[in-house]
């Protein structure tokens, strides 16, 4: 009996450690490429960041004052430095989250970052750059008007 139990632990903490490794890529652009490319770009970095995975899903994230400009963009590139580089389609704005309040000409947008992917940046040492709202950026490709307007 005792041999079992031992068995099933092990089997259990090996699917724990493949879900938290196994990679998840559901995005429809290549963020590495995007960020290579000579394509004009806008970065704008985290007003608020919050990382409490152990809450459960949803608590890893990061409020962007944006620009009025870019709420038709297609996608944006979520980076924090030196951990993680990831595309997000936008999927809604406000004016206020969290007690912060959009300036005037401005949005907020709360990117997120997946429980198991913050659990694994955590155990892999980069509790510090997910806390430090100095290290996330969205990076958001040039409006297309800007774009046409600049090769007149």
């Amino acid at each position: 009996m005792r041999r079992k139990i031992i068995y099933v632990l092990i089997l259990l903490l090996s699917l724990s450690v493949i879900t938290l490794w196994w990679p998840v890529n559901d995005s429809e652009c290549d963020s590495e490429a995007f960020l290579k490319s000579k394509t004009k770009k806008f970065q704008v970095q985290a007003t608020k960041v919050v990382v409490q995975p152990w809450l459960g899903e949803h608590q890893v994230y990061g409020v962007f004052m944006v620009p009025d400009e870019y709420k038709q963009t297609p996608f944006f590139v979520l980076t924090v430095k030196g951990a993680i580089s990831e595309c997000s389609r936008p999927f809604g704005y406000r004016q206020n989250f969290d007690d912060i309040f959009a300036e005037a000409g401005t949005h907020l947008v709360r990117n997120y970052i997946r429980t198991r992917i913050a659990l694994r940046l955590i155990l892999q040492g980069f509790y510090f750059q997910l806390n430090d709202k100095q290290s996330w950026t969205l990076t958001f490709p040039q409006p297309k008007a800007d774009r046409e307007e600049m090769a007149e």
